[in-house]
């Protein structure tokens, strides 16, 4: 019998039991090894014991088929035998039949002990074969288990293995999201609670950045539950658990959420073809850089004055133009002959545009001039950047940009558009990323002098050249031609400044002709259509007019620095948020602008916010002084006169700005449009266009209404009604249910300001915010009189906003039981108003000392109230100090009638201190925490430095206070001297460093939870926008964007945010050759000595319904 087949046998047996995927032995090592005996092997001790049982396995194997051939052969040999014993007598054997036959039983019996002993043998061996079976499936179990991914860290804390055991009993299916979410915040700050000792930085940072990316590029190719094996392997070792960072968490978490969690992002509410056609008027709109938009100002009757006044200024424009044209040249020419010389002069720049655009831009210049004149180094500042931004869209038209961006915009658009068959449900900025064209270069920004330069040089033409009539300006003048722009001083802020003013004939001929157009620049403009989406610090919002992404000082380099130098992954989450607010798409509220414009048009209406017009202002004394005047009179005279001219340019500028806004709000009353956004230092987010936007003044914010409208649903209508309520400030201190009755109490009321806003009982003009109320009557008035109230579509924007946010952020950082709750941070049957706590602590203050004799107290008796102290306890959040606290107090009280003026500036000196000492019992945890961060400021900005962090979105964020560095710039008219703060080479100002530091790492919180907020709200499928703490959506989708809101605001101060900050200034600034100074070692105990925390829970917030309210 051949051993090799019983070999084979074996090894088929073997490969039914080996575990998958683990390459066994060969057979026939098995089988000679089952039969030989142990040989020497290298293998591993495992790997012998597999073998060793595998010869066992092998070796009854062989034992039953010996078995079985032995029976056969015995059988048949039997059978032979007794035929060749009946044949021997025949054959003449030697040996007798009987005693043959004797033989052949003494064999038979023979064999019976043999097969009794085999069968024994077998019996045993069948035992020992099950009992193998058995323990080698429990090894190909356990072999099979350790293949698979490991979905649970192998935790050095038992307190967390506990709870992770537990999640795992409760939740049976996959409890991977709640294990790995715990650990995200749990594991950082384990890590961050243990000194960090200095590892080898080269060999440390490599080896995070490989794991990083191992994570990151797991995910991208879909191999998330490997990326998940690998980082609780990672943390579940002590060596390899201390490099691991914040990001590496992100990533898997990220991965899984968008595996497991399939969203489908919410789209625009028009068609494909629609949105194409906006686009190619958009792209026509930047391409000429321009925007021309009809004046909402009230048109004159066309009389012959008014013609004779259009025509005169026509052709003065034409003549102006060519003259414009001719100086230009001369100028181009002068300066490319001095470069010439080897100096480096204007020539190149000068050469960017034809002279008929440098005209066109100079006289639209002229055009927008205020009658009291413009500083010249404001107006240069304007000119030369607008040159730049000109020069940047004719480069990318040249470029064949345009083209190659309508291509890549049209293929994004299919992921925007509604009903589109696109099946991949991307963010905007990865499906742009996933098209896979490369960016245009980046167009690096002039410098500030360069700047500036360039538009001195051009209105010096601009008043060298543009003259008129001496006509004009008096009858009775020659036809001599006199400037129509002076060059005078005068004094701002006592400072002497010089200011390019029009000439008064020229501005009473613009005001005769009274021309019924206005033009913009593209950028200032709503877009028309979806703004391109942020994917890097200058690449987003607008077509082609370059947009920076942060909004910084012109001249601030620091900024943009640090952004480029930031990876690219740590911005995604302030990218996305700037693109979700930007895709807003919004509308006119047509029957709010009506009414506006009718007042606009006639006198205005200063109470409603509404300016009055110039011939509105007060006059100045008229005729001379009289001889003789005391000096007290000539005094008062004077006062009069400069309080006339004040209250006039308050009043032009301010009648300006509604012009802008209302004439913006007239030219897109039947339009959608869009807002691209960028946001500020602090990550403070804010709409591009500056002059029509959502966030101006309530008379601003009651003309928009979201483009997209939702069925209002079973609440939805009730949210209206108490968002009326907030509106009108009546009822703060009362409960939604209250505010919610208290609105169908005074329905009546609310109809009538709806249908008769005003000629009818005007309820709505008593509210705090009267044109956001009367729109919301007018919504509220629609939706009751529908058939199906659930179902009557609104775009009205219903808003929700924080409770002092501010120091809502400062309680939880110092989990300030007590501050928590004067700031609604606990749940509680009634909104709590930490206005009028701290009102009623200083009036308590106040009676103590009325009773000691304070004559100051005894005489504010009666006027504490909470809109006395309101702004102050507002701002000290944000570093206002005791002056400044004191000048808002000032302020306050002298809009209080019948309170004794004489006493004014004791009285505000008296409470100031107060309210700070009622902040510092009511909030001593904040109060802790503003003065580390002060402090930690002041001694960072004595070592040379700036104080720098990092937002917990991954905004880098510089704080842009230095010393002045003069920039001066001679030659023309004027030598002009201007500072630039933003100069990182100058030293820091240390005291903005520190008074900045509490108020801007504060807005970095704040602007870190809104945009947790949008981030997650767009993920539910919301219309989210901001205006900073103050959160908007459709009136059926409040709670929703409600619980969002408080769940992120946890989630965000579960981090270790204070001792993250000491660890990274630590890193910053107490590292490298100054960290044994004197300096440095103060600044270093200071941050390490964090303030300690008190014991507010914050899971308390995401029960508490005036959080935000």
């Amino acid at each position: 019998m051949s051993a090799l087949r019983w070999g084979c046998g074996a090894a088929g047996l073997r490969w039914a039991l080996w575990p998958a995927g683990r390459p066994g032995l060969l057979a026939e090592e098995g089988a000679l090894r089952g039969i030989w005996g142990r040989r020497r092997s290298s293998a591993s001790p495992c790997e012998q014991d597999h073998r060793k049982d595998w010869g066992h396995a092998e070796l009854l194997e062989v034992l039953e088929t010996r078995a079985r051939q032995l029976q056969a052969d015995y059988v048949s040999e039997v059978a032979e035998k007794r035929v060749d014993m009946a044949r021997l007598p025949e054959a003449g054997s030697d040996q007798p039949p009987r005693k043959a036959q004797a033989g052949a039983e003494a064999a038979l019996g023979l064999s019976g002990r043999w097969a009794q002993k085999l069968d024994k043998e077998k019996r045993v061996m069948q035992k020992r074969k099950q009992q193998l079976e058995v323990k080698l499936q429990q090894r190909a179990e356990q072999r099979a288990q350790k293949q698979q991914l490991r979905v649970e860290p192998r935790l050095l804390s038992g307190q967390l293995a506990a709870r992770l055991q537990q999640w795992r009993l409760h939740a049976p299916g996959s409890p991977w999201e709640e294990q790995l979410a715990w650990l995200l915040q749990e594991a950082p700050r384990r890590l961050h609670s243990k000194e960090q000792g200095p590892m080898d930085s080269m060999r440390g940072e490599g080896q995070q950045q490989r794991l990083l990316a191992f994570l990151q590029c797991c995910v991208l190719v879909d191999q998330v539950a490997l990326a998940h094996h690998v980082l609780v392997m990672q943390h579940g070792r002590a060596r390899q658990q201390r490099r691991l960072t914040l990001p590496m968490y992100n990533a898997v978490l990220l991965g899984w959420a968008r595996k497991d969690c399939p969203v489908s992002y919410p789209r625009q509410h028009l068609s494909l073809k629609t949105l194409k056609s906006l686009f190619q008027e958009q792209l026509r709109m930047e391409m000429a850089t321009t925007v021309t938009v009809a004046s909402v100002e009230k048109a004159p009757s066309l009389t012959t004055e008014l013609m004779q006044a259009r025509k005169t200024l026509q052709g003065l424009r034409v003549r102006w133009e060519a003259e414009l044209c001719r100086v230009l040249r001369e100028t181009k020419a002068r300066e490319a002959h001095a470069a010439h010389e080897g100096r480096p002069s204007l020539f190149p720049y000068l050469c960017l545009l034809s002279e008929g655009e440098f005209s066109g831009l100079l006289l639209q210049t002229l055009q927008a001039l205020p009658p009291q004149g413009e500083s010249l180094l404001s107006l240069a500042q304007q000119l030369g950047l607008r040159i730049f931004n000109r020069h940047v869209v004719q480069r990318k038209q040249l470029s064949e940009e345009v083209r190659a961006l309508e291509q890549r915009y049209f293929k994004y658009l299919r992921l925007l558009a509604s009903h589109s068959q696109l099946a991949v449900s991307r963010l905007p900025r990865q499906h742009w990323e996933a098209l896979g064209v490369p960016e245009a270069p980046y167009e690096q920004p002039w410098p500030l002098p360069v700047v500036v330069q360039l538009g001195k040089q051009l209105a010096e033409v601009l008043v060298q050249t543009v003259k008129m009539p001496g006509h004009l300006a008096e009858r009775q003048g020659s036809c001599k031609l006199i400037p129509v722009l002076y060059h005078v001083y005068s004094f701002r802020s006592f400072r002497q400044i010089g200011i390019l003013k029009p000439h008064p004939a020229f501005v009473q001929l613009l005001a005769t002709a009274a021309e019924c157009t206005m033009t913009f620049e593209a950028a200032e403009v709503p877009m028309l259509c979806p703004p391109l989406p942020w994917t890097s610090p200058h690449s987003g919002a607008f077509l082609l007019s370059p947009t920076k992404l942060m909004r910084s000082m012109e001249g601030t380099t620091q900024h943009q620095r640090l952004l480029e130098a930031c990876p690219p992954t740590e911005l995604h989450g302030a990218l996305d948020t700037l693109t979700q607010l930007g895709n807003c798409a919004w509308r006119v509220n047509g029957r709010v602008l009506d009414l506006v414009l009718k007042l606009f048009t006639a006198k205005g209406c200063p109470r409603l916010g509404v300016p009055a017009p110039p011939s509105e202002a007060p006059r100045p004394p008229q005729g001379r002084l009289p001889q003789g005047a005391s000096p007290e009179h000539k005094a008062a005279l004077r006062r009069e006169l400069a309080r006339c001219l004040k209250v006039a340019r308050e009043m032009h500028s301010l009648r300006t700005d509604a012009l802008y806004r209302l004439s913006l709000a007239q030219h897109l009353r039947h339009r959608v449009f869009w807002l691209p956004h960028n946001m500020d230092f602090r990550g403070r987010t804010y709409p591009c266009p500056p002059h029509f936007n959502h966030l101006g003044s309530d008379l601003a914010r009651a003309l928009l209404e979201f483009a997209e409208g939702r069925p209002l649903g079973p609440h939805g209508l009730d949210w209206l009604k108490v968002h009326l309520v907030n509106l009108t400030g009546l009822k703060k201190r009362e409960s939604l249910q209250a505010r919610l009755a208290f609105a169908d109490e005074v329905m009546k009321d609310i109809l009538d300001s709806a249908d008769w806003p005003l000629t009818g009982g005007k309820w709505w003009m008593e509210a705090d915010e009267p044109w956001q109320a009367l729109a919301c009557c007018m919504e509220i008035a629609q939706a009751v009189r529908a058939h199906d109230p659930a179902a009557h579509v609104s775009h009205f924007p219903v808003h929700q906003d924080g409770s002092c946010n501010g120091l809502q952020h400062y309680a939880a950082l110092g989990r300030d039981s007590v501050g928590a709750a004067s700031v609604n941070l606990v749940p509680s049957d009634l909104p709590q108003d930490v206005y009028s706590g701290v009102a009623m602590q200083v009036e308590m203050f106040r009676r103590q000392d009325a009773k000691q004799g304070v004559q100051v107290a005894q005489v504010l008796e009666g006027f504490i109230s909470r809109k006395v102290v309101k702004q102050t306890v507002m701002t000290v959040v944000y570093g206002v100090t005791r002056y400044g606290g004191r000048l808002q107090i000032e302020k306050r009280l002298r809009e209080l009638s019948d309170f004794p003026q004489e006493f004014v500036w004791e009285a505000s000196h008296y409470l100031v201190r107060q309210v700070f000492n009622s902040l510092q019992e009511m909030f001593s945890g904040t109060r802790a925490i503003q003065r580390w961060l002060a402090e930690s400021a002041r001694l960072i900005a004595h070592t040379g430095s700036a104080v720098e962090w990092v937002t917990p979105l991954g905004i880098p964020v510089i704080q842009p206070y230095h010393q002045d560095a003069k920039v001066l710039i001679n030659g023309g008219i004027q030598s002009l001297t201007f500072s630039n703060s933003g100069d990182t080479s100058q030293k820091p100002n240390i005291l903005k460093q520190k008074n900045g530091f509490p108020p801007n790492f504060i807005h970095s919180l704040d602007s870190s939870h809104m945009m947790l907020t949008a981030l997650h709200c767009y993920r539910k499928g919301l219309t989210f926008v901001s205006v900073h703490d103050c959160f908007w959506t459709h009136a059926a989708d409040v709670p929703i964007m409600n619980q969002v809101c408080r769940e992120q605001f946890v989630r965000l101060h579960s981090q270790p945010i204070l001792h993250d900050l000491s660890r990274f200034l630590v890193e910053r600034f107490c590292s490298g050759p100054k960290s044994k100074k004197a300096r440095v070692t103060r600044l270093l105990d200071m941050l390490l000595s964090v303030p300690k925390t008190g014991a507010f829970n914050l899971e308390q917030v995401k029960r508490s319904t005036y959080f935000f309210s």
